[in-house]
């Protein structure tokens, strides 16, 4: 299995903004409560942002917000879209001009996480259009990695899952992220944000697919271990 790299060079993955590009690897803490909202800290527990359901009667919604309240990022879901589509806007915008990347699963029917990012307007409409970051892994487990391009093993952000030993009755769900140097944490919490959101609605379904991909995948690695023994 080839081992993942970090970017060593300050080539800088900035696509929310600027201002959340940080030139060092650094950790955030996400705590989902019983409500649905998500705050998201730093290890010393001071507030970065918060993800809040903004849904209309329409769309499934999620609104980016930083510590003061101020409207980030807007995402909201792709109606009749069989890929799971989601797209990402600035500020609390809806236009089409103000979409920063949008999102989509690669297979109508999949067992593991793995989501397509494409930045801007750009569409997998065409063959030619690869992805610019995938997002792949377990999300039943919060082990998810965000990686650059399609076939890329340049890791930019990583998910753990902290086991909840504090017993504290609203705490939903709590993971950290590892983050790289150069790369805007606010996108990173975005697609996070959007992966619970397509997640979330159908929790049962999803760790069931996760757990059928275990057991293929592990009948896949004895059939050739018993064909290379009577090979």
């Amino acid at each position: 299995m080839a081992q993942t790299s970090y970017p060593l060079s300050p080539n800088p993955v900035c696509v929310i903004g600027s201002e959340f590009v940080a030139p060092y690897p650094f950790e955030l803490i996400v705590v989902t409560n019983s409500s649905g909202d998500h705050l998201i800290t730093d290890v010393n527990h001071k507030i970065i942002f918060k993800v809040k359901p903004c849904n209309t009667s329409y769309h499934e919604q999620r609104m980016l917000l930083d510590a003061d309240h101020k409207p980030i990022v807007l995402i909201r879901e792709k109606m009749m879209s069989v890929h799971s589509g989601w797209r990402a806007y600035k500020g609390d915008g809806k236009e089409d001009s103000e979409m920063i990347f949008s999102t989509r699963t690669p297979k109508v029917m999949q067992w593991k996480t793995n989501i397509h990012v494409f930045l801007g307007n750009k569409t997998s409409s065409s063959k030619k259009n690869a992805c610019d970051f995938k997002i792949t892994g377990s999300w039943s487990k919060r082990s998810c990695g965000i990686y650059m391009g399609d076939h890329s093993q340049t890791i930019i952000a990583q998910m753990h899952k902290i086991e909840n030993t504090e017993n504290i009755r609203f705490i939903k769900d709590k993971f950290t992220v590892k983050i790289s140097p150069y790369v805007d944490y606010a996108f990173v919490i975005t697609l996070i944000a959007i992966l619970e959101a397509m997640k979330s609605s159908s929790a049962d379904e999803d760790d069931a697919d996760e757990d059928i991909g275990d057991v293929v995948q592990s009948v896949g690695v004895v059939t050739q271990v018993i064909g290379t023994i009577f090979s």
